[in-house]
């Protein structure tokens, strides 16, 4: 059975996908931006935009009933190189106990503000996985 989970967010009214599709054992989250999705305002600084957008995931993961922990892939797109160092902390304190999988891919996002988007795929907690 095939379960799916809207932030909310324009972005996904406008354009027409889901935030969340839980698909068995496997949750998947569209990429996720520094957004706080509630009043779709966006910090400048790269760091704290980092921290959002894995806040907005983690919630998200929480919703489907996986969690950071869980976390199998990621891919991660920054529009400026210059912006990785500040959020590098952020990413790694984030991802460093499920050591997920890991693609880096630098190129334009739909919105200037942004400077990361991420995209997860998670297992179930109760997936009898760790």
């Amino acid at each position: 059975m095939t379960k799916r989970i809207s932030s909310g967010s324009a972005f996904e009214q406008d354009i027409g996908y889901s935030r969340v599709v839980i698909d068995g054992a496997y949750v998947f989250v569209s990429g996720t931006t520094g957004f706080d999705y509630r009043t779709m305002a966006i910090s400048e600084d790269p760091g704290e935009q980092a921290e959002q957008c894995f806040r907005n995931i983690e919630q998200f993961l929480g919703e489907a009933g996986a969690s950071i922990d869980t976390l199998i892939r990621v891919l991660l797109i920054i529009p400026r190189r210059e912006d990785l160092d500040a959020m590098l902390p952020v990413i790694r304190r984030y991802l460093q106990r499920a050591n997920p999988t890991s693609t880096m891919i630098v190129a334009e996002l739909m919105d200037e503000r942004m400077k990361l988007e991420v995209e997860v795929t998670a297992r179930l907690r109760d997936s009898g996985t760790s």
